[in-house]
């Protein structure tokens, strides 16, 4: 049940699950939230293109067991283009860690099934990614021993939203996943469709599309000529025969409806008695 006082919050445009916590110096709209936000069972993750157009996006698992500060936090920060898994236990936590492969992960001191710190030396002897922690308490000591056992930084309660994304960015620039990595990491793109040559990686709207290798190829070739005419000919060359070898003729049209689908979208046109055209409208 939503606080008459909170709801007072949501007449006037403000945000209650972000509102509620107290921490935060932001008043965030919540048309904004459900528009530029998806929430899924473990989390949160920004749609479409929002914060997507030339970004790879940045996976972070928050492990924290106050429920309000978790969603609030996983909200302000898909707001900023990160995408949010979340858990509110070290079992929880270490199952998404090892499953979802966070690029960087906050962390509470204080968990119901067992101390962050401990976590964190888990994680250490498997991974090197960032980790951040975040704590009630202040005493000397505890920071220490935070640092010690691996963290990266370490943020005391109650702290602002603004405070914890610059810590953030700066331990993922630290690892080389800072900003301008993201950037530079993402080299075509058309639409919400974003393909990384670096990493052999393809996303649509921030989720990532499951293609072999010969779909990534079409794409990215695709891709590097927009709005042009590619006869049948020079596809096949390009992408499957760079030997001389023969290559069956209709490979490629089933090639093409495969990645069509994957796509869900149909920006690959067929010009009749040519070849293919990627469509991009100006």
């Amino acid at each position: 049940t939503v606080p008459a006082t909170d709801r007072d919050l949501m007449r006037q445009g403000k945000c209650w699950t972000i509102r509620q916590m107290g921490i935060l110096t932001e008043n965030v709209s919540c048309t904004c939230c459900t528009e530029m936000i998806d929430s899924r069972k473990d989390g949160f993750f920004p749609k479409k293109d929002f914060l997507y157009k030339g970004w790879l996006t940045v996976k972070i698992l928050m492990i924290e067991d106050d429920l309000g500060l978790n969603r609030g936090i996983s909200f302000a920060l898909a707001q900023e283009g990160y995408e949010v898994v979340t858990a509110e236990n070290m079992e929880k936590g270490l199952k998404l860690f090892e499953r979802e492969h966070p690029d960087a992960i906050l962390l509470d001191l204080n968990l119901p099934d067992g101390d962050g710190i401990q976590l964190c030396q888990k994680i250490r002897e498997r991974s090197d990614l960032p980790v951040l922690m975040l704590t009630a308490r202040d005493m000397e000591v505890d920071e220490i021993m935070g640092l010690q056992c691996g963290a990266d930084d370490y943020v005391t309660k109650p702290f602002s939203v603004a405070v914890l994304k610059i810590r953030l960015e700066k331990i993922l620039e630290k690892h080389g996943k800072g900003r301008k990595n993201r950037q530079q990491e993402c080299e075509l793109a058309s639409g919400a469709i974003h393909l990384h040559t670096k990493n052999l990686r393809v996303y649509k709207g921030g989720q990532e599309l499951d293609l072999s290798m010969t779909e990534f190829r079409l794409l990215q070739y695709f891709l590097e000529n927009k709005n042009q005419v590619l006869l049948k000919e020079q596809i096949l060359q390009h992408i499957w025969d760079e030997d001389g070898n023969y290559v069956e003729e209709n490979t490629l049209p089933v090639n093409i409806s495969r990645l069509r689908k994957k796509l869900g979208e149909d920006k690959i046109k067929t010009v009749h008695g040519m070849g293919y055209l990627w469509e991009e409208r100006l």
